[in-house]
Order: C-alpha cells, then structure tokens, then sequence
C-alpha cells in the first residue's frame, strides 16, 4: 500500500492553462521538445502531445515540470504565463509542490524503501511515482532513534568521495522538507535533476541560492549547485555496511588519509604562496 505523504496541494483536473504553459515555459528557457522530455523522464512525442492537447500529463509529471521551472501547482495549471511578466521564483524552501510517496504496512507502519545503486537512476525520474516507489524494496527498522513521525530512506552510495564511509554502503536518510533546515556542514542525500543522486556535505549560500557540495576525501574538490537543481533533500543519519575491515584494510585507510592530509597541506603551502 503505498500513501502520499505532506501534499501541500490538492490536484484538481482543471487543466486550463496547463498544456499553453508548458510550452510557453519551455521555448522561454530556450529547451526544444526533446531537451524538456531528457529532463523529466519522458519521450519527445509525449511533449508534443501535451502542447498539442492532445494529452494531460499524470500528476508525477506535472510535479516534475513544477520542480524543473520553479513554480507552483496552482500556478503551473491555473495561470497563463504568457501574460505574466513575473519571472518564476526561486523555490529555497523546497515546496514548490510537497508530494512524498511513502510505503505502509498492513499495520499503517510507514516502511523505509531502498534506493539500492541498480536504481539510482530510476528513482531521479520515478521519485514522485508512487508506482515506482512501491516496488522499491522496503523494510521495517524498530529502532529508538527513528522517530515515527518522520519519513526514511535507505540510499546505497558507491565510490570513495565519503570515505572512511566504505563504497557499496546503505546510508539511513531523514526526509529534510523544508530545505532551509538542512544544516551547513551536515552530509546529505541530493536527489537533483541532471546530477542525479549525490552524497556530500553541503554549505548553503543564500544570497546567490545555490549549496556549496563538498566531499569527505579531499581528493575530491568542492562544486556549487544551484537550489532549481534539487528534488529532494535527505539528512543523513547512519550507514550500513556489509564490507567488514580486516587489519590490512585499516592500514590502507590510515595510508589514504595520510595521503589525504598531504595533498590538503601541500595545497594549503601553494596557495601562501600565491598570496
């Protein structure tokens, strides 16, 4: 059984404006039939029909379309945007439209679905799905520090950006819904719309609306992403790993973060002497 959780909006089958909106939006972005269908998950034909009214998307489309432009429901259906000369605001809060799949037990136990890497790529686009979400797998975890008030996710991460944490791991995620709560320095899953999922510590910048993203191997360097790229923000909490170290792997990670101390300092040492 599945259930959507924190809907800010109700969905209300008067399509007005919506299909003249979707193409007036895309055309101001400068995005051909083809460039807006890459980037929500659908066919080029699909577009078409929709400008065409020939069609009326599926509400997990049309929230899609909402994240993508930075703009709300109501105002994606019910206003025309042709005549608007108000540019789309920057949604910081993250809820532009607050819609959450979630998946209960026979008991009304929400479960914790996994993201596992085979479906990362999926989850970008079927996030809003509660089809998809359905049959993710999904489990029960009775613990004190999950709270049953709040919504949990299980995202597998792969390669070495976050280490000590090992690739291949589950990390135990908190639903973050407003964005603005999430917490300079804290790592997070980012669901985003052409990164995909990534996993880092973030540092928010409010003037110019966009997260500092930095990972916990140096080797790595930091990058900006811009808030209209997120989807979805999860805190997280812990991980699981199923890749016990032996003592030969404790050496190479204390050689790893030697190395890492290294390359940090000899940056430092290059960068005073620019100065």
């Amino acid at each position: 059984m599945w259930y959507a959780k924190n809907i800010s909006y109700t969905f209300v089958c008067t399509m007005s404006y919506l299909n003249k909106n979707i193409k007036h939006l895309r055309k101001q972005k400068g995005f051909t039939q083809s460039d807006l269908a890459e980037r929500i998950g659908l066919k080029r034909a699909q577009i078409g029909s929709y400008e065409e009214y020939r069609a009326e998307p599926r509400i997990e489309t049309i929230q899609k379309i909402a994240y993508l432009f930075g703009l709300s429901l109501d105002k994606l259906i019910n206003q025309d945007l042709s005549k608007s000369n108000d540019s789309p605001k920057v949604d910081v809060e993250g809820k532009t439209l607050r819609i959450l799949p979630i998946v209960i037990d026979q008991n009304d136990q929400e479960q914790i679905s996994v993201v596992p890497v085979s479906a990362r790529a999926g989850y970008t686009h079927g996030y809003a799905d509660p089809e998809y979400v359905k049959d993710l797998p999904k489990f029960n975890l009775p613990l004190p520090e999950l709270y049953p008030d709040r919504s949990y996710r299980l995202f597998q991460i792969e390669g070495d950006s976050m280490l000590p944490i090992p690739d291949g791991s589950y990390v135990i995620c908190e639903y973050v819904e407003d964005w603005r709560d999430a917490k300079d320095g804290q790592s997070h899953i980012l669901v985003t719309k052409s990164q995909g999922i990534v996993y880092k510590r973030i540092w928010r910048e409010k003037e110019k609306h966009r997260l500092l993203l930095r990972s916990d191997n140096i080797l790595y360097d930091p990058y900006h992403l811009h808030i209209e790229e997120l989807v979805e923000v999860w805190k997280s909490l812990a991980y699981l790993s199923f890749d016990l170290p032996d003592q030969e792997d404790r050496s190479k990670s204390e050689m790893q973060q030697l190395s890492s101390l290294v390359l940090q300092l000899k940056k430092d040492v290059d960068q005073l002497k620019k100065n």
